[in-house]
């Protein structure tokens, strides 16, 4: 089941760095809750790691051990919430796949990692190349909302992302150490050589989840501004995707009820 790909209501930019804005109705973010439930608690892996301690449960005390290991947190960020959006969006509908969830590297529950949001690959007419992105999710009634800004802004993060070589190795090598014995390990090869031969040459998606009116000065100054000095090899999209007026305050609740938040 994919998301919805909304409604366009702008678009910006031209070449190598643009950016729209898109809007999901009530009814289309009704229809994208399971699958973004699916990234949101990595429906994938904790069937993974059930399959490897069932097969050590052989009391049901171990087995109710089992089921307190891979419960759902007791209460979803909306930050995170944000992120799962993004994620099956860039999937879905811009060609990306992002193989290893943040919260697999999780020491303690709730906690924001360092690096990109996103990591992983996209694909292009010369083959797979690495696709980084970073993720913000706000009702900010201003336009661009203060999640821009600051140090750990999306302004900022997409500014170090385009160019900060030091940055994009860290996360080729984060990649890396998960890579050889992976299904997705040819993938990884293709994007490397390319980065290796030029690492300006990847794909960067700055993505802003709203629940406000949309307006294009959410997006318009950064894709002006990220223009300049983007290396030729470098693209960068920006989207921002509405959702209904107000949903986000509580969303994370919202979407482990109406999901379940079981596979």
């Amino acid at each position: 089941m994919t998301v919805p790909a909304g409604e366009p209501v702008y678009e910006l930019g031209v070449d190598n760095c643009t950016g729209c804005g898109l809007r999901w109705s009530s009814g289309e973010f009704d229809a994208a809750i399971d699958p973004v439930a699916a990234a949101l608690f990595d429906y994938e892996g904790r069937a993974n790691i059930e399959e490897i301690l069932a097969g050590v449960a052989d009391t049901e005390f171990a087995q109710e051990g089992v089921r307190r290991v891979l419960s759902s947190p007791a209460s979803i960020e909306d930050w995170r919430v944000g992120e799962a959006i993004a994620e099956t969006y860039l999937a879905d509908h811009r060609s990306c796949y992002f193989p290893w969830p943040d919260g697999r590297d999780e020491r303690k529950s709730g906690s924001s990692l360092p690096g990109a949001d996103l990591v992983g690959f996209t694909v292009d007419q010369d083959g797979h190349c690495f696709a980084f992105g970073e993720v913000k999710t706000s009702s900010d009634q201003q336009h661009p909302p203060s999640a821009m800004y600051g140090s750990t802004g999306l302004k900022k993060q997409l500014e170090d992302l385009r160019d900060n070589e030091t940055i994009r190795d860290d996360l080729v090598a984060y990649l890396a150490h998960r890579a050889p014995q992976a299904a997705w390990r040819p993938r990884f090869e293709t994007a490397t050589r390319r980065y290796l031969s030029d690492s300006s040459d990847v794909q960067l998606f700055g993505f802003l989840v709203r629940d406000v009116t949309p307006h294009p000065d959410d997006l318009s100054a950064r894709v002006a501004a990220l223009t300049d000095d983007c290396p030729n090899t470098t693209l960068i999209a920006l989207l921002a995707l509405y959702l209904p007026l107000g949903s986000i305050g509580g969303i994370g609740p919202t979407i482990a009820s109406q999901s379940g938040s079981n596979p």
